[in-house]
């Protein structure tokens, strides 16, 4: 049987560990003597009932604080299926511990409280579960029984939740409402619930697909120990960290870049024709080359990134705030190098999700981070090798482990937010700014709406004229004051002597930004239509827009789609190398983290985009909910 790895996250007192505790109980995964031990622990709370939640909150401050504290891992199996639970904690000085529950789990399950809706826990969670790239989200809205089963209240807190989660990088989101201490839902399907027609929790854990997030194409193999037992044997022992390898195939060692190929790998002391991810295996090799602890052993032809300096999402675990001016011991796999921090791009506030400025990381913080290496790594991004593209960070005099990394990619040395001179605006000489005549307060007042820009991102052929014009019209129709900047329009004139290279790039986003603000300060809703490539250049007009009046939406379809669109043959000329530096084709394009809104057009229709931005719009108080 496969192996389905998940975590349970909360705010304090949502029910995880009474819902673990009634899978276990009701899938008939405790043996008697524990139950009689947690039936024993319950006398002395004083109410009569069993208290399932002590299956997991097991530490004694835990049990006399009715809280979870630590990670509490529970194992049990079904017919179909064997699963590792990670019980994490909900308090806010508890984010590390959730960081290192979750970081091997391929579903998590976030509780919502059916009384309170979303939280800022709630949404914590979700973005911890997108950081560490957890490819399925089961949001459980729990105590259902203390709102009389009501499925009003089940829809307002999904379409809440599913409003928040559009921002976030996860695909699988599914809701089931459940009573953890009454059963419902949780093993067998609630009779009390007969409007909801769903899964049940257990049966969504049996189901769920398992190893989305693995893994199994790119070959990594670092090495742990040189097995030399006599002179004629020399292996290479370890484990695979991804994809798969056998005897024959063509072999390049990491960093020496020496090549050879496998001649054999060993198991429990017997030849074996494959060794896969997460086999603990003895690789030999044909040619006598210098491998040793920390290397690493990959195909020929598909090499991870070398490289000696790493762009990184971090949290930060240690009660003592992070030094920028010392040295840290990064490990990676099993290779330790000294690293020291070369950038703090910025904290982010996983409540808003906005990136703040920061000089260094406190406790629980978690933060984006440039690191330069004293000897280079081979690694992976995180979301495309969970294994290769995550590390810790270790004090070396203390030998503790003070955080955990995500690897993004080679640093490339981005500037902070919000003090970066390429932001600094431009100012002639002699110059001198005065207020504008009439406030843009006073004409938000006068015509009943607020001032926005809305920033819209996406591949060519992705849909954002379209989107941006038929939202336009809707606004139009109610009265909204708006002023519309398409990307092809600013190129005649305002733009049109600029290039398309990466620093006439920039320069057309700033000035785009700047001509946004200038309609922003007249109090329209101003619409920003353009491809933007880049990440950093679309930091320029969020950084001279105030920050709750800022939107940037993520206008989403994948590149073939957009081929087959093509609605001006700008691809067909691109393929045929008749333009070059084409976004998705001869350029790269760079998608939005954390967009305010995430439109996937190739599922959603135009009038849908529109009904979407709309309401984001009104739930942010920037147009009236009845307009």
């Amino acid at each position: 049987m496969d192996i389905l790895r998940f975590t349970t996250a909360g705010h304090v007192d949502d029910g995880k560990s009474t819902l673990i505790g009634r899978l276990l109980y009701d899938s008939k995964a405790i043996h008697q003597d524990q139950y009689q031990s947690i039936e024993r622990a319950s006398l002395g709370q004083g109410d009569g009932a069993v208290n399932l939640a002590l299956l997991t909150d097991g530490l004694r401050a835990e049990r006399e604080q009715g809280i979870t504290i630590d990670v509490a891992y529970r194992y049990f199996s079904t017919s179909r299926r064997k699963f590792i639970i990670a019980d994490t904690p909900g308090h806010i000085q508890y984010t590390r511990n959730m960081v290192t529950g979750a970081s091997t789990a391929e579903l998590a399950i976030i509780l919502i409280d059916a009384r309170n809706g979303v939280l800022q826990q709630s949404r914590r969670h979700g973005f911890i579960a997108s950081l560490l790239q957890i490819p399925h989200v089961l949001v459980a809205i729990n105590k259902m029984d203390l709102v009389e089963y009501s499925e009003e209240a089940y829809r307002k807190i999904v379409g809440d939740y599913r409003e928040f989660a559009e921002r976030l990088d996860i695909d699988d989101v599914v809701f089931i409402p459940i009573s953890a201490l009454k059963g419902d839902n949780v093993v067998e399907p609630s009779k009390r619930m007969n409007w909801y027609r769903g899964p049940t929790i257990l049966h969504h854990l049996e189901t769920v697909k398992v190893g989305a997030g693995r893994n199994v194409v790119d070959f990594r193999f670092p090495v742990q120990y040189v097995i030399r037992p006599h002179q004629r044997f020399r292996g290479y022992a370890g484990r695979v960290a991804s994809g798969s390898i056998a005897p024959g195939e063509d072999i390049v060692a990491l960093p020496s870049g020496q090549e050879s190929r496998i001649r054999s790998i060993v198991c429990m002391e017997q030849d074996v024709q494959r060794a896969r991810a997460g086999d603990s295996v003895v690789i030999t090799v044909e040619d006598d080359i210098d491998i040793g602890r920390g290397d690493m052993i990959v195909r020929r032809r598909n090499k991870p990134l070398v490289t000696r300096s790493i762009d990184a999402d971090i949290c930060w675990m240690s009660e003592e705030p992070m030094n920028t001016n010392r040295r840290w011991i990064l490990q990676h796999t099993t290779r330790n190098v000294q690293a020291a921090v070369g950038n703090v791009i910025y904290r982010m506030n996983i409540d808003t999700l906005h990136r703040e400025t920061a000089d260094a990381l406190g406790l629980n913080d978690i933060g984006r981070i440039e690191f330069e290496l004293a000897d280079p790594l081979f690694v992976d991004a995180y979301r495309v090798n969970r294994e290769t593209g995550s590390f810790i960070l270790i004090d070396p005099d203390a030998n503790n482990t003070v955080a955990a990394g995500m690897i993004r990619g080679a640093a490339q040395h981005v500037p902070p937010v919000g003090r970066t001179p390429a932001m600094e605006r431009l100012v002639s000489p002699g110059v001198v700014w005065d207020e504008l005549f009439i406030a843009r307060e006073a004409r938000e007042r006068r015509q009943g709406h607020q001032a926005a820009v809305l920033w819209m991102t996406g591949l060519s052929g992705s849909g954002k004229s379209t989107i941006a014009r038929a939202l336009e019209k809707r606004l139009f129709e109610q009265g909204v004051r708006t002023m519309s900047i398409d990307g092809d329009y600013v190129r005649h004139g305002l733009c049109g002597d600029l290039s398309f290279s990466e620093a006439d790039r920039a320069e057309n986003i700033r000035r785009v930004g700047e001509t946004a603000r200038l309609c922003f300060e007249q109090g329209n809703i101003t619409l920003c239509a353009l491809v933007s490539p880049r990440r950093r250049d679309r930091a320029y007009p969020r950084h001279v827009i105030p920050e709750d009046r800022f939107f940037e939406v993520h206008v989403d379809c994948d590149l073939e789609t957009c081929k087959r669109r093509d609605p001006k043959g700008l691809y067909k000329k691109a393929l045929d190398n008749e333009i070059r530096n084409f976004t998705g084709i001869s350029a790269p394009y760079e998608p939005p983290e954390y967009p305010e809104l995430r439109l996937q057009t190739d599922a959603l229709s135009v009038q849908e985009c529109v009904d979407r931005i709309v309401a984001m719009l009104s739930a942010q108080g920037i147009i009236p909910s009845t307009a």
